[in-house]
This record gives C-alpha cells, structure tokens and sequence, in this order.
C-alpha cells in the first residue's frame, strides 16, 4: 500500500472554505501546494477492501455469508492498483523542481522502512512460533527486506505477505525523480497523452496477462505495475496546471463503484485493474479538487483523514493477524454469518489497534530520527552565514 501513502496528505494545511473563491493550483515557482485530506481518507477506504478481501479468502463466512463477501469483496485487490495510482498522483503532486534525488529517497525510505521492518520481524517471528507457518529461506529474507522479492514470483509473498506491493513502490520511487523531470516538461496536451499512453499499457497488460502471453503472473511485478504509478503523476500534472476536465466527485464515485462491481466479468489478477482504470483515474484528482476549491467531500471527515493516515500500518499488519488466527479458528472456518461478523469484528479491532501502535510507536518516530537534520560544525555553520551576508 503505497502505497499514496505519504505525510503531505495528511490534513494540516487549512483548506478554503465551502463557497470561497476557487484556489488555484500553484505553478512551477510555488513554495507549497495545498494539503489534499479528501486523498488521506480514500487511502483508508482501499485498505478496508484489501482487508475484506483477505477476510474472504481466509473463509472466515460459509454458505450465504461467503457469497455476499465475495460480492462485497471479491473485487478488493484493485485496492492495490488505487494505491499505486495514489502514489504517483501525490509524489508528483507534492514533488518541487529544486528537490534533490537522494533527499527524495531518504523522505521515501524513512516513509515505509520503519514499519517495513517490523512487521518483517514479527512474521519471521511467527514463522518460527506459531505452527503452520511459512518458514523463509535466507535468500528469501534478504530480498524481502531489500524489497526486491517481487522480482522473481516464487518470492512475492515472503515473510508479510502484503510487501510484494512495497518491493513495487521502491521501484517507482527509483524511477521517480526521472519521471518527474520529463513530467514537469510537458504542457497540459503532453500530460494528457502521457496519461492516454499509460491507461493504454494497463489495458495491454490486462489482455496479455489474461492470454497468458507474459513470462510471469503481472499482477506482482514490479514493471508491470508501473503504468498504475505514470497515470496518476501525469493526472496530478494536469490538476496542478489547472487543466483537469473531469467529473465530479460523486459521479467519479459512482464510476469507481460500477468498475467494481464489472471485476467478476473478467479473470482474476491483473486484468481487474481494467475495470476499476477509468473510475480511480477520475476520482483521485475529482477528489483533489475538491479539496483545492473547498467543495463538499465526505473523505475530508476528520476521523476518515485519521483512519488514512493509520492506513498503511493497517494494511502491513492486518495479513499477520488473520494468518496469527488460522492457530485459534483454524483454515478455512466457514462460519455462519453471526459467528463470522464475530470472527471479523475481532480480527479487525485487533488489526487497526496494532496499527494504531505500528503509527504511534513505529512509523512517526521512525520518520522523525531517519529524517532528522544533523547540526552542522560552528565552522560550517559560520561559512553558513559569511555566505548569506556577502
């Protein structure tokens, strides 16, 4: 879960309010861009599908109630491909043209490494405590922590299962800071185009991987995911130009939904992420919008903005919990609907507590020391300042 999953969604920054004068996008020489709320809380809402979905595929429901989770979620890894649209909307969104490329991969680093590596430890932990867990070999553990696992498929799911989309977040974050340069050059027509070519690309993809023409399942390789990320920077480009035409958000809602709900008609993997192309593409920077000119948006409530910014802890610590529950109800339960509600309310109040800790104990401190400024010597600090004066 790039995861869009950085800080400078977070809310903030004052936004205008309902019925103020639009605020415009700033231009290439502004110091800072409006924080984006409503992006924090639809980050929240696309953790809740990938843990619905995980629900259902542990077969927490039997009978009806499986079949209503599996219409109600069946659909949740396009959660991933919101993720990796996000990501690419707000890191451009948020990108300046004076920044340098290894402070951006430090502020990337210190984004996911903390909570990375934590919950690595807790499932080479649980590997080794809890029975009937999977075991990593070394190999896989170094990849794994390097965030290279999702390179090679027998990999992809090493120690926190839910990594394999971090090992394609570091991918984008390497590939970034050229994105940005040749995206900062294009006009509002070149961006639209950049933004036609990558939709086309997942569409391509999708066939491929349907047909099985590509060498591995796209689904997890990095590569393959990259036209999610280049979509939403080119869209975030265009809003940033003030050139976005898109609908509202409540009719880019309605055409997320009604993707969803098309996944069913097409093969599992990657191919869903066809369906839910057009709708995402539309309500991240219909969302954004919003926010800009200060309309209406439900996803700006401030418990859906603090539910947001607990997202990605959420959703690298929910998969352990339901695997640490297989010990207690077992593989594959297949409850009635009451005991079920039960099983999943419990897993779920577990899942967003160790999140809450995994935030507050793990992932903003984390962030705080690996991105803290070390003072520079009196001598430095004196050049400092002969150079300020002259």
């Amino acid at each position: 879960m790039t995861t869009a999953t950085t800080a400078e969604t977070q809310a903030k920054a004052s936004i205008p309010a309902p019925g103020a004068a639009p605020a415009r996008a700033p231009g290439r020489g502004a110091a800072a861009v409006p924080s984006l709320p409503s992006l924090t809380g639809l980050r929240w809402m696309a953790a809740l599908l990938v843990f619905g979905l995980h629900v259902r595929n542990f077969g927490y429901f039997g009978g009806e109630g499986g079949r209503i989770a599996t219409w109600g979620f069946g659909a949740g890894a396009t959660g991933v491909s919101f993720f990796f649209m996000l990501s690419g909307f707000v890191l451009m969104w948020s990108a300046r043209p004076g920044d340098r490329v290894l402070g951006f991969w430090r502020r990337r680093v210190a984004r996911i490494y903390p909570v990375h590596l934590v919950t690595a430890a807790i499932a080479l932990l649980m590997g080794f405590a809890l029975a009937h867990q999977p075991k990593p070999t070394l190999h896989q553990g170094l990849a794994n922590v390097l965030l290279a696992h999702s390179w090679w498929r027998p990999w992809w799911q090493t120690l926190d299962p839910v990594s394999w989309s971090l090992a394609c977040e570091a991918f984008f974050y390497a590939v970034f800071p050229l994105l940005a340069l040749l995206v900062r050059r294009l006009g509002a027509r070149g961006s639209a185009v950049l933004a036609g070519v990558s939709a086309l690309a997942v569409l391509l993809l999708a066939w491929a991987d349907a047909h099985h023409l590509l060498s591995q399942p796209a689904t997890s390789f990095p590569a393959a995911r990259l036209p999610e990320f280049v979509l939403g920077a080119a869209v975030a480009r265009l809003v940033l130009l003030d050139r976005w035409r898109g609908p509202g958000l409540e009719g880019s809602l309605a055409l997320a939904i009604i993707g969803y709900f098309l996944v069913p008609q097409v093969a599992t993997g990657y191919p869903t992420n066809a369906c839910t192309l057009i709708g995402f593409t539309l309500l991240i920077p219909a969302a954004a919008v919003a926010d800009i000119r200060g309309l209406p948006s439900l996803w700006r409530h401030r418990r859906l903005v603090r539910l947001g910014e607990l997202s990605f802890a959420f959703y690298m610590i929910h998969l352990l919990v339901l695997r640490a529950g297989t010990n207690l109800l077992g593989r594959s339960p297949h409850f009635g609907v009451l005991t079920g509600l039960a099983a999943t309310t419990a897993a779920f109040a577990v899942s967003l507590g160790l999140a809450w800790a995994l935030y507050e104990g793990v992932e903003s401190p984390g962030r705080r020391l690996l991105l803290r400024r070390r003072p520079k010597p009196a001598a430095s600090q004196a050049e400092t300042a002969a150079v300020r004066v002259g």
